[in-house]
């Protein structure tokens, strides 16, 4: 029961550190002028193109239903589960890799960022690790989530070649070219199939493991009838 507990408070801060990012990244977008979009909603609707708010998004809601004990053991909830914590991971990771000094923040853009690009992935994967919930992800599982990152790459070309305008550097063909997007591009699908066929792996492994414990220790328990009838034997002696 404690464990339990020390889970669920674990995924509502979880699902707290999102919304505060998301909190503090909606006025930041609002208020920031020049770019593509000229009006306030404008901006703050775009956050949607980017894919780190979109995971942001999966992972705060997957929290938030784990936090309240309505997550349920369906494959939607396994997809919800596995998307989220794969695209929060590629998040962080792709973040300080290409992305982390291309921008000079201040004031409440800066913890906007921390919390979305780094309290964020850190908590979900460690809340995953230590908490699970194990026995949830399986391999189809993995083939459904990865209709995010291709619904995500779909739409964003295609948007981008409408309005101009394309959420990271990494994704714009007037700056890489369409070779060098597509190259881009596979190099982040493969990290994102690896990174989900790793978590399937090892979620498997350990109900596995986890499985046989049990039987092993319903085998090792002492039936209470035989114990009861030991107990008669024993007084009547």
């Amino acid at each position: 029961m404690q464990a339990s507990n020390i889970a669920r408070a674990w995924f509502g801060a979880t699902a707290l550190v999102v919304i505060a990012g998301l909190a503090a990244q909606i006025p930041v977008s609002a208020g920031t002028t020049g770019g593509t979009f000229q009006t306030p909603a404008g901006r703050v609707a775009n956050l949607l193109a980017f894919f780190t708010i979109d995971s942001n998004i999966l992972v705060g809601v997957g929290s938030l239903l784990l936090a309240l004990g309505v997550a349920g053991r369906s494959t939607l909830s396994g997809v919800l589960r596995l998307t989220g914590l794969i695209g929060i991971t590629v998040t962080g990771v792709v973040f300080q890799v290409a992305l982390a000094d291309l921008y000079e923040l201040h004031g409440w853009a800066v913890f906007a960022d921390t919390m979305l690009h780094k309290v964020s992935p850190l908590m979900c994967v460690a809340g995953w690790l230590l908490f699970g919930p194990r026995g949830q992800l399986s391999w189809r599982a993995l083939w459904w989530s990865l209709l995010y990152p291709l619904g995500w790459l779909a739409v964003t070309l295609v948007r981008g070649a409408m309005i101009g305008f394309y959420p990271y550097p990494f994704v714009d063909p007037g700056i890489n070219g369409y070779g060098g997007v597509a190259f881009n591009c596979v190099l982040i699908g493969v990290l994102f199939t690896g990174l989900a066929a790793a978590a399937v792996g090892f979620d498997r492994t350990f109900t596995r493991r986890d499985e046989r414990d049990e039987l092993l220790d319903d085998e090792l328990a002492p039936d209470p009838a035989e114990s009861v009838e030991r107990i008669r034997d024993a007084g009547a002696h």
